[in-house]
């Protein structure tokens, strides 16, 4: 196992892109559609609110509103290990993407893994296609494409989980319940993100339930490893421009 205080454990929030959610883009309303008809082959019967909100799930059809992280760090008056979370959110994607990235270049030396549940399938891979996407670079700690399957830098809680088992999965939720880590679900969901990001507008609101995800998957990691849970006074948020 990597230091921990070289993990960066994170969550991103997603919704569909702004050009299905308005249905001014014909052409991308049209590959939407034969997606999701080839998606949704059991002729399973979707609100129109519904159909659009799976495009969130893909990167080529949504967007990223916000990329929360973690670390580890040890205190400079004690030897305690305490872990610190902050975030990159906000209207303008590309510019969310670019701060990720230009955090990851000048902390690469100490960050070389990361942490996320399902981070394997859905977390990195969706980060680094919107960048691809929108131009942004990619540093080099995400430059997965090569690596074989024993070098890959993520720990995923969600393949922790599975234990050896081929087809196994478990929602964070349910980790968190029964392995008596606090539950991080006090307030929206992952199916209201779009509806608070496009019609609230409230951005500050997506960050916060997206840092809770980070902290509970950081505790779910340490019952994973034979770690116990750290205090919540040991949990801190730092302003993400500190990072910078």
């Amino acid at each position: 196992m990597v230091e921990l205080t070289k993990i960066l454990f994170l969550d991103i929030e997603t919704a569909p892109m702004q050009a299905l959610v308005d249905q001014n883009d014909e052409t991308m309303q049209h590959l939407w559609d034969e997606k999701m008809a080839k998606l949704n082959a059991d002729n399973e019967e979707m609100t129109p609110e519904e159909h659009i909100q799976q495009a969130g799930l893909y990167a080529e059809f949504g967007r990223i509103v916000c990329i929360s992280f973690g670390a580890y760090y040890k205190s400079k008056d004690s030897a305690e290990m305490r872990f610190c979370v902050s975030s990159f959110y906000g209207p303008n994607e590309k510019q969310v993407l670019e701060k990720f990235s230009e955090m990851l270049v000048k902390k690469r030396m100490s960050i070389t893994h990361f942490c996320g549940h399902n981070a394997k399938e859905f977390d990195i891979p969706y980060i680094i296609r919107r960048m691809l996407i929108l131009n942004v670079p990619v540093p080099d700690q995400l430059q997965l494409a090569e690596k074989k399957p024993w070098e890959s830098p993520i720990y995923d809680t969600m393949e922790m989980w599975k234990c050896g088992a081929y087809r196994y999965s478990a929602q964070l939720k349910l980790l968190c319940a029964v392995l008596g880590v606090p539950s991080p679900k006090d307030d929206i969901d992952g199916s209201e993100v779009a509806g608070v990001f496009y019609n609230e507008k409230n951005y500050d609101r997506i960050a916060t339930y997206c840092e809770k995800d980070v902290v509970a998957t950081m505790q779910v990691h340490r019952r994973l490893t034979g770690n116990a849970i750290i205090d919540d006074s040991l949990i801190t948020h730092l302003e993400s421009q500190a990072l910078l």
